[in-house]
């Protein structure tokens, strides 16, 4: 039973959402953006992607972001 709903890439979808591939492994990697493997490769129902899009937003995190480093130098004294 073939399906009409259009399957995207890593890189259609990048190329789609405007974000580098890395920021879509990312998402993957912590369950925010919807997708299935097939075999070793990523793949994206357009459907999906555009619940996920115009969907509400999930629950915020409470957690805070973890402190940046500096890349300056420290002031000396």
């Amino acid at each position: 039973m073939a399906s009409s709903e259009e399957i995207l890439t890593i890189t259609e979808l990048s190329e789609h959402l405007r974000v580098h591939p890395t920021t879509i492994y990312r998402l993957l990697r912590e369950g925010r953006i919807p997708g299935f493997r097939v075999g070793s490769a990523w793949r994206f129902s357009r459907a999906a992607i555009e619940i996920w899009e115009h969907g509400p937003a999930g629950p915020i995190d409470e957690k805070p972001l973890p402190a940046r480093k500096s890349k300056g130098r420290k002031a000396r004294k």
